[in-house]
């Protein structure tokens, strides 16, 4: 009898469910334990009215709480019997499946029947042990959404799959609408496929292991690196001591010029471990689930999940890192050493080729995008800076559309912004790897391109204009031509209408390209340079009222 009062849960308390520690029962008749009720209503306290948290039957004022004496006494018995209550954890929590059979509180379910399409707990699991019929049910570990292992229109369990329509089906469905189709059993396709996804996971694996691989040989290089720069540094400093003041201007260049290139390179090479890093948790993410697919007994389950999970990874076509651990200005040495009389021209001469063709222009070697969707790899998000707006050049769309207007806008005074010259910049400087962005424009014609942040920002001399310095290259479309200019050198580029740009920016290598996109990514214009500082993307409405540049939102 005793285990029937319990297991109708008489004796448990309804705010935290254990058994009644201290029973209160207050006016409603409900019975609850001493600090869940007192906690529930000092919560509640400011509002002077007080409810029932089972039947919310209010109070006022608040009623005094007293031990009930007879339920204490019970309790105590309850546990002294040995009746205590069952263990947290076989009660459904989040993430467990309840039992379909419980009441009131739900007990965690522990087998799904796949006849029944129901889930049970130990306690009402036992009779598909012990009935004869029962026993030929399908038992499985318990799983949630039984319903979906149904027929939406026959309302019959699913147990074949169709190869024709890659569904899967019931027996109805065999004599119906898929009546003429290439069907098998489920357990049958299960098998066939359970080799491919074999395959898919010994791939994953593999590929782990190389990148594995790839980051120890990079984190070797990168070590040996700072080894050989550190050792660099404190060469040159031995040599340069014994120079005369006039050189010491020089000494600190390439201290800085060595420190920058083992920084540039140990970016590169980290950033590259980070990619490979999480690529490799993508993979291992994607293996688990892999795993767990496949030691699922539900074939239904199994089918149904197989083509989102099994299909064959990207290819990991990240650009490969090398990096040069020899860093060598012996060269350098020497010639100080033998020219002192010469020195600072020299030196100077020297640091630019260094700077041109030493080993960081040999660090990052990498194959140039060959289709859109590599350039998308190096996509970065972009947005005006109105500080640097001309004041009839109005944006919009977060920051990311300039038009030509005629009526003035309302900008405040900024030391950045062009006063003459119809200009904007992006807030975002560029340097150290690659990046693409997009822009659609629109109207007679607009400029693109990326200036040094040092560039002219008031008056109407070339200093100002985006192409016509040696600090800013761009790209003037047109209706029916391009014109690509930098450092006022132009170059005509006959080419019809394009209006969406790619441009395409590795700065390292020093090359900044602009292309028409369409089905097909069309090289316009290549300005091979030495970029020297961070690069911001801007643009030049020219006179047109009505003219337009949008930096397109990339996936």
């Amino acid at each position: 009898m005793a285990s029937k009062v319990w297991s109708e849960d008489r004796f448990s308390c309804p705010v935290c469910l254990e058994l009644l520690k201290d029973p209160v029962t207050i006016p409603c008749g409900h019975s609850y334990c001493m600090g869940c009720i007192k906690n529930c209503w000092d919560q509640t306290d400011h509002t002077g009215v007080y409810s029932c948290p089972q039947c919310r039957e209010t109070f006022t004022p608040r009623p005094d709480l007293r031990r009930n004496t007879v339920l204490a006494e019970v309790v105590e018995e309850l546990k002294k019997t040995g009746l205590n209550p069952p263990p947290a954890q076989s009660y459904a929590g989040p993430g467990d499946v309840p039992c379909d059979f419980c009441t009131g509180r739900k007990f965690k379910a522990v087998k799904s029947c796949l006849t029944c399409l129901a889930s049970y707990c130990e306690t009402h699991v036992k009779p598909h042990s012990e009935v004869t019929p029962l026993k030929r049910h399908k038992l499985i570990n318990a799983i949630g959404d039984l319903e979906q292992k149904l027929c939406a229109e026959h309302q019959k369990v699913l147990e074949v799959f169709c190869r024709t329509d890659q569904t899967c089906i019931c027996l109805l469905c065999t004599q119906d609408e898929h009546k003429s189709h290439d069907t098998v059993s489920a357990k049958k396709e299960r098998s066939v496929k359970q080799k491919q996804l074999g395959e898919t996971q010994t791939e994953i694996q593999q590929r782990i292991q190389e990148r594995l691989k790839e980051i120890e040989e990079l984190k070797q290089a990168v070590e040996t690196l700072k080894r050989s720069a550190c050792i660099e540094i404190k060469e040159s400093e031995k040599i340069f001591t014994e120079l005369i003041r006039s050189i010491e201007k020089i000494h600190t260049e390439v201290i800085e010029l060595i420190g920058a290139n083992e920084k540039a390179a140990v970016n590169q090479a980290e950033g590259r471990m980070k990619k490979l890093e999480q690529e490799i948790a993508e993979l291992r993410r994607r293996n688990t689930e892999l795993k767990q697919l496949s030691e699922t007994e539900d074939h239904i389950h199994f089918l149904q999940n197989f083509q989102s999970l099994c299909a064959p990874p990207e290819a990991g076509d990240l650009p490969r890192v090398t990096v040069n651990t020899d860093i060598s200005f012996g060269a350098v040495r020497k010639s100080v050493s033998e020219l002192k009389d010469h020195i600072e021209d020299f030196c100077k001469g020297e640091l630019v080729k260094i700077t041109t063709t030493g080993w960081m222009a040999q660090t990052v070697t990498a194959p140039e995008p060959r289709n859109r969707a590599e350039f998308l790899k190096y996509s970065c998000q972009l947005t005006l800076d109105p500080n640097t707006a001309y004041r009839q050049l109005c944006l919009s769309e977060g920051n990311r559309k300039v038009t030509r207007r005629r009526e003035t806008q309302r900008y405040p005074h900024h030391p950045e912004r062009f006063d003459i010259w119809p200009q904007v910049l992006c807030r975002e400087g560029l340097s150290g790897t690659r990046w693409y962005w997009e822009i659609e424009w629109s109207g007679r014609e607009a400029s693109i391109g990326v200036t040094y942040k040092g560039i002219s920002r008031k008056g109407m001399d070339h200093s100002c204009g985006l192409g016509f310095n040696d600090k800013s290259w761009s790209l003037r479309c047109s209706d029916s031509s391009y014109t690509a200019r930098h450092n006022n050198n132009e170059t005509a580029i006959p080419a019809p209408r394009s209006p969406r740009i790619g441009v395409y920016l590795d700065f390292n290598a020093g090359t900044l390209s602009f292309y028409g996109v369409s089905d097909t990514m069309t090289l316009l214009h290549r300005f091979q340079t030495t970029f020297t500082e961070p690069l911001y993307p801007g643009f030049r409405l020219d006179w047109f009222p009505g003219s337009s540049v949008t930096i397109c939102q990339l996936n």
